[in-house]
């Protein structure tokens, strides 16, 4: 998944990106509204962890230009204010969710998980589809009953084709969703991937097409 944060706390915000790439996840961070505000309009996020006192502004004002611009991306916000107005304010605005300062970081990621969970429709993280079991949660991935070890960016690259079967993913689109803004991705790297991939899913049901001059698609055979 990809995620953007919006925390101007370098402390806290290095705290989040170490665990949340830890478990594979891309993770974009602004220290400020306007930042932010770019990131959102040049990227594709799965997810946005939003403080709301920043130095530019409130993160209220983001969220509400977010949600006004039809954007559905989920959205936990922040904050140190632990008052019920604060948060029923948050979530009336359109926030997913809260989390109060301070916080345990397993608290955070699992309040992430259930979000995500909710988007999708899915009230658990497991996909059993094609021959293979996989569960972007606990990092497991099995073809027909045998266990395959993924790394993390190959995990992440499966949860995104799995979430859109049949979609086809240009390598530029693959490589925004796979790499941060400040990673040195390259369509090299995404070859890479994919053949790795490919080579884990054999014996399933599950194919990863090529699509000359425009990208790829995960098929099922059924």
């Amino acid at each position: 998944m990809k995620f953007l944060l919006v925390e101007d706390n370098q402390e806290l915000a290095n705290a989040i990106l170490s665990r949340m790439c830890l478990d594979g996840h891309v993770i974009d961070h602004a220290a400020n509204l306007q930042d932010a505000t770019a990131f959102v309009e040049t990227g594709e996020y799965d997810l946005i962890l939003l403080d709301i006192m920043l130095p530019d502004g409130d993160g209220r004002s983001f969220l509400k230009q977010h949600r006004a611009s039809d954007l559905d991306t989920p959205v936990i916000v922040l904050t140190a204010r632990s008052q019920v107005s604060d948060r029923i304010g948050s979530l009336d605005l359109g926030a997913d969710d809260y989390v109060t300062k301070p916080f345990d970081h397993a608290e955070l990621e699992a309040r992430c998980r259930a979000v995500l969970r909710r988007k999708a429709g899915k009230a658990t993280s497991t996909v059993e589809i094609g021959g293979i079991v996989f569960d972007p949660v606990a990092g497991h991935l099995a073809v027909k009953g045998e266990v395959v070890n993924l790394r993390n960016r190959e995990l992440r690259l499966l949860e995104l084709l799995i979430n859109a079967t049949g979609k086809i993913f240009s390598k530029q689109k693959l490589a925004d969703r796979l790499f941060s803004f400040d990673d040195d991705a390259s369509e090299n790297a995404i070859e890479v991937y994919i053949a790795r991939l490919r080579k884990h899913l054999e014996g399933s049901e599950l194919k990863i097409t090529t699509l000359r001059g425009l990208g790829y698609r995960l098929d099922h055979d059924s």
